[in-house]
């Protein structure tokens, strides 16, 4: 006899999942969504992240990887809503102390917690906020688990914008100890997950190609998925364009309230006006150590916005073929086309 597991009973009523590819813009996002009212301090949430690679890789069922989900749901929000596993570190960008209103978790320290805490939630219905990487095209387990529980900001750019950074990460990531994704061993060699089924062309590319691939490749498979999943489970998915939000928060601020059963505070604004937006400028964000490490730069004084996207691409200029260049002028065209276009 085949055992199924389950988890029936569940303590998160709603969670917000924000997230996209390398460079998208998510971090701009996280202070403000958790500055709306209810919704709790951004956590990344790498477990989802690998049970939705393990399932993709055929490793783990569509049952399990949604029972893990709904645990992991709820432990988040059950030790979060009593301190633990909370971030203090007071430089990054998740911690606390980022937090609009950090007292409330140092309170939470000193509070009744274990057996009282169900109540508490009962009480508040805090909304879980998580930061989850580029797992949209592999998410039927995040779907199947949470239902309608769950909105999914997707979170997306242009393609010059997120390049730098991914070129980085190609070069700093893949194959290090601080990679904390799932591999898998095809032949002799190891990839990162989400190379599965183009591992020849990743391997034919350099580390400044490979980012366009990617780039190409997920946005591919993110567009067939999100058919899929609204079909199959009405998936409530919200698609952002990072240059539409800087420069125009207002109307997608509401929709994320809207989407999460929330509203906006004056915690909202506040928090709008430290990511300086609106802004007159895309490239004009915040000047934070962990964003240069990422390969951000102030904007160049009296440039346009097209002039600003040709300074990206001549870095890519250098060390690209000519097919590979094609292939990213393609995807910008088709990002300028359907969602944001620079004026010459």
């Amino acid at each position: 006899m085949t055992l199924s597991t389950c988890r029936k009973p569940h303590l998160a009523e709603k969670i917000v999942m924000h997230g996209g590819l390398a460079g998208c813009g998510k971090t701009l996002f996280s202070p403000i969504i958790s500055a709306l009212d209810r919704v709790e301090l951004p956590t990344y949430s790498y477990e989802i992240e690998h049970y939705c690679s393990l399932y993709f890789l055929q490793k783990l069922s569509l049952q399990s990887a949604s029972t893990l989900i709904r645990m992991q749901t709820d432990l988040k929000l059950y030790n979060t809503m009593m301190g633990r596993e909370v971030n203090f570190r007071p430089t990054d960008l998740s911690s606390v102390q980022m937090f609009h209103s950090p007292t409330q978790y140092f309170e939470r320290l000193f509070q009744p917690g274990d057996e009282t805490i169900p109540d508490v939630i009962n009480k508040n219905n805090p909304i879980l906020n998580l930061i989850i990487h580029n797992v949209l095209f592999i998410s039927d387990p995040i779907w199947n688990a949470l239902g309608s529980r769950c909105i999914y900001i997707e979170v997306i750019r242009h393609p010059l914008y997120m390049v730098r950074q991914q070129h980085l990460n190609m070069q700093k990531l893949i194959d290090d100890v601080r990679d904390f994704i799932i591999y898998y061993v095809r032949g002799e060699k190891s990839y990162p997950y989400w190379v599965k089924g183009w591992e020849n062309l990743f391997d034919q590319s350099s580390n400044i190609e490979r980012p366009i691939h990617y780039i190409d490749q997920m946005t591919q498979r993110v567009e067939k998925a999100k058919k899929v999943l609204r079909e199959k489970y009405k998936a409530n998915i919200l698609t952002i364009p990072f240059e539409q939000f800087v420069l125009d928060p207002e109307p997608w601020v509401e929709k994320i309230a809207s989407a999460i059963g929330s509203k906006i505070t004056e915690n909202t604004r506040n928090v709008m006006l430290q990511q300086k937006v609106p802004r007159e400028k895309i490239a004009q964000g915040l000047d934070l150590q962990v964003y240069r490490r990422c390969g951000w730069v102030p904007p160049k004084e009296g440039a346009s916005e097209r002039e600003e996207l040709m300074i990206r691409r001549k870095d890519v200029e250098l060390d690209s073929s000519v097919s590979v260049l094609k292939v990213l002028d393609r995807l910008c065209d088709n990002y300028e086309k359907k969602h944001w276009k620079p004026k010459d």
